[in-house]
C-alpha cells in the first residue's frame, strides 16, 4: 500500500482532485488490473465464548498466530463501468444480503448495518433498487419485498410471508441453526463478557510499535499531527494528545510536539 503525506495529498488536490478516481480508472484501461489476495481468518464456534478478547469488537483484531489467514482467492478488478451512473451511483450493498449457509455473528456494529443498509438504498435509490440490472441476483430468489413504486420484476399472487399455505417457499423457513449464537445466549453473553487483560490501547499499540516501520510511524506523527492542527482546540487538543500517548507515549509525544511548533503540514480539505 502506498499513501500521500499531508503535503502530497494538499499539492494533489489542487493539482488534480480527481487523482485517485483517474489512476484507477487509467490501470484498468491499460489491463494492469489491481488485484487483492482474499484471506479468511476461522475460529470454531466453542472459542468463541471464552477467546481472550471479545471476538466480534470490531475494533479488535485476531492474532495471526491464533488463527492463521486461510488464503481463498483473487480479487481483480478487471472492467471500468461503462456508465457510471447505472453501474456505480446505483449499486447497493448490504451486509444483510447473505445465502443459505453463511450467517452474521453477533457483531453489534454487523447487525446494525444488516438492516440501515437496505434501509438507506430504499432512501436513496428507491423501494425496488434490488430489481436494478446492477443490484439484482443472477439466479432466482424469493423475497419478502412484495409490489411498491417502480416494481419491474412481479412475484406472482402467492403470500410473500413465511410459512404460507399458497405454496411460495423460503430459504430460511427453517428458522435459526441447533448450534448457531442465536439460540445460544451463554455464547452472547459470554462473548461480550469484559476480559481483564483487554483494554482499548493494547491492539493500536502493537499496529504502532510492532508492525509500523520507522517510515511509517513518521508518516502517523506527520499526518496526525497536521489533522490536529486544521483546527482543533483546547480542551480537545489536551486529550487528543493523551489518546496518542496512551497508544504509544514517544509517538504521543512526537505528536504534541509537531502540534505546539506548527511544524506539521495540514491536510487538505476531501483529500
Amino acid at each position: 500500500m502506498q499513501f500521500f503525506s499531508n503535503a502530497e495529498a494538499q499539492k494533489m488536490a489542487g493539482l488534480d482532485a480527481d487523482y485517485h478516481r483517474r489512476d484507477l480508472f487509467d490501470a484498468i484501461a491499460r489491463k494492469e488490473f489491481p488485484q487483492w489476495v482474499m484471506s479468511v481468518q476461522v475460529m470454531p464456534y466453542a472459542e468463541a465464548k471464552s477467546y481472550r478478547i471479545n471476538p466480534f469488537d470490531l475494533t479488535k483484531t485476531w492474532p495471526h498466530k491464533d488463527y492463521p489467514l486461510i488464503e481463498v482467492g483473487l480479487m481483480t478488478l478487471n472492467r471500468n463501468p461503462e456508465n457510471f451512473f447505472a453501474e456505480i451511483e446505483q449499486a447497493a450493498f448490504s451486509p444483510g444480503n447473505t445465502v443459505p449457509g453463511i450467517g452474521l455473528s453477533p457483531d453489534k456494529m454487523l447487525l446494525g448495518r444488516a438492516f440501515a443498509y437496505n434501509d438507506a438504498q430504499r432512501n436513496r435509490i428507491g423501494t425496488n433498487f434490488h430489481q436494478l440490472p446492477v443490484n439484482q441476483p443472477k439466479t432466482p430468489m424469493n423475497t419478502y419485498m412484495f409490489d411498491g413504486h417502480m416494481t419491474y420484476h412481479h412475484s406472482g399472487n402467492a403470500p410473500v410471508y413465511a410459512p404460507n399455505s399458497g405454496g411460495r417457499q423460503w430459504a430460511d423457513a427453517t428458522g435459526a441453526v441447533d448450534d448457531g449464537w442465536e439460540v445460544d445466549g451463554d455464547m452472547v453473553r459470554n462473548a461480550y463478557s469484559v476480559r481483564s487483560e483487554v483494554d482499548d490501547f493494547t491492539h493500536p499499540c502493537i499496529l504502532v510499535r510492532v508492525v509500523f516501520i520507522v517510515a511509517e510511524r513518521d508518516g502517523l506523527v506527520e499526518t496526525v499531527a497536521g489533522a490536529l492542527l486544521g483546527g482543533v482546540r483546547s480542551p480537545v487538543l489536551e486529550r487528543a494528545f493523551d489518546y496518542w500517548k496512551s497508544v504509544d507515549p514517544e509517538v504521543g509525544r512526537r505528536i504534541e510536539q509537531k502540534v505546539r511548533s506548527g511544524s506539521a503540514p495540514e491536510p487538505a480539505s476531501g483529500a
